[in-house]
């Protein structure tokens, strides 16, 4: 891969966060990289103190850390999880106030990025469970284009320039961003269904202005109905029939602001069989009714 093979170790600690910094809900405290070769001391003598432990012991931060592996392999345990494998290609979450331990195999040594970081944000992504302590793990990949934001990090931390802080927590939102749904797209690989489900919703997109049998549907991806149900809300978050009504009233949004058809032709061309279960639909989800939508999105009402 480009832009690694750097040996030399490279940390930028005790970044400073201003209270206006505080206020973008998400500060950066460190950020770096390093290789660990084949049966070097773990951590090795120019780690920074303020993050210096001992694999044997382990320790406590009082921050989140976003590891990335690139090379070689090793171990990771914590408090809520039991001692896995890690690989290249593999990110974890280290929680504040939890104890964990971590090392590279002696065997091959690892090549490590991280970024230590703390807000409310990221307080809040836990909270909904985006992230939690008993899965800190994921499987990314090696990719190039995380490689990359890891990169751009040290180098804004380097030069410090102001907003600095802000450029750092684009960057996590988006390292994280790409831990989340990367390692969920492998767990559906890993099952040999990404094709089906996206055959599925094709189907629903050419043909959500009409009745859908969704136990069809499933017959013509070749799984099981519940199977798919269960599926399909998985991977995109919605039911199947969720997911088509979502369709029907995206379509129904554009139609009511790009044309002079009547509310009563929308609903139908959008695939709703009753205007009035239209009106109620579109009213729960955009809180406006579809005239006081259209007037709103083409400026009758400024």
């Amino acid at each position: 891969m480009k832009g690694i093979r750097s040996e030399e170790a490279i940390h930028y600690r005790y970044l400073i966060a201003n209270e206006q910094d505080l206020l973008w809900g998400l500060t950066i405290n460190t950020i770096g990289r390093q290789t660990i070769r084949q049966h070097e001391s773990y951590p090795p003598n120019q780690h920074p103190t303020r993050y210096l432990f001992s694999v044997e012991k382990g320790r406590i931060l009082s921050e989140y850390q976003l590891l990335y592996i690139t090379q070689g392999s090793g171990t990771f345990q914590s408090s809520s999880c039991r001692q896995m494998q890690v690989k290249a290609g593999s990110m974890f979450l280290l929680f504040p106030d939890e104890w964990h331990s971590y090392k590279p195999d002696a065997s091959t040594g690892w090549e490590e990025f991280w970024i230590g970081f703390k807000g409310e944000n990221i307080d809040y992504q836990v909270k909904n469970g985006f992230f939690n302590r008993q899965k800190p793990v994921f499987f990314v990949g090696i990719l190039e284009e995380i490689v990359q934001l890891y990169e751009q990090g040290i180098s804004v931390a380097k030069e410090q320039k102001t907003g600095f802080q802000q450029m750092l927590a684009g960057i996590v939102t988006h390292l994280l961003g790409l831990a989340y749904s990367l390692n969920k797209y492998q767990s559906f690989e890993n099952l040999n269904v990404t094709d089906q489900i996206n055959k599925a919703k094709i189907l629903f997109a050419d043909n959500f202005q009409q009745d859908i049998n969704l136990e069809e549907v499933a017959k013509e991806i070749n799984m099981s109905y519940s199977w798919f149900r269960r599926l399909f809300k998985k991977y995109t978050g919605f039911s199947p029939a969720q997911y088509i009504h979502e369709l029907r009233l995206q379509h129904s949004k554009v139609l009511l602001t790009n044309t002079n058809l009547t509310i009563k032709e929308i609903a139908f061309k959008s695939g709703f069989e009753y205007l009035e279960y239209f009106c109620t639909a579109f009213k729960n989800k955009t809180k406006m009714t579809p005239v006081q939508y259209r007037e709103f999105t083409q400026g009758k009402n400024i």
